[in-house]
């Protein structure tokens, strides 16, 4: 009994420790594995924030003009 309790207790703070770090870049959109306390300069964020919002709008303005492309697409083709 004693010996299920101690395996327990060894997976749980090895769970823990492996969690803990992978968690915090999982929230940071990082590489799980890479370390979650290095410091990121401002200029790192604003340029992965400002991608991420270029990209977004892209994918917007793309799907806003998509039945505007298939009706061009039907008058070309008749």
């Amino acid at each position: 009994m004693k010996s299920s309790i101690k395996k327990f207790v060894l997976g749980f703070i090895i769970g823990i420790i492996v969690a803990f770090p992978a968690g915090i870049n999982f929230g940071r959109d990082l590489p799980l594995w890479s370390n979650p306390f290095a410091k990121r300069d401002i200029k790192e964020r604003v340029k992965v924030k400002a991608e991420d919002f270029i990209e977004g709008t892209k994918e917007v303005i793309h799907d806003a003009t998509r039945p505007a492309n298939k009706e061009i697409d039907a008058k070309i083709k008749h």
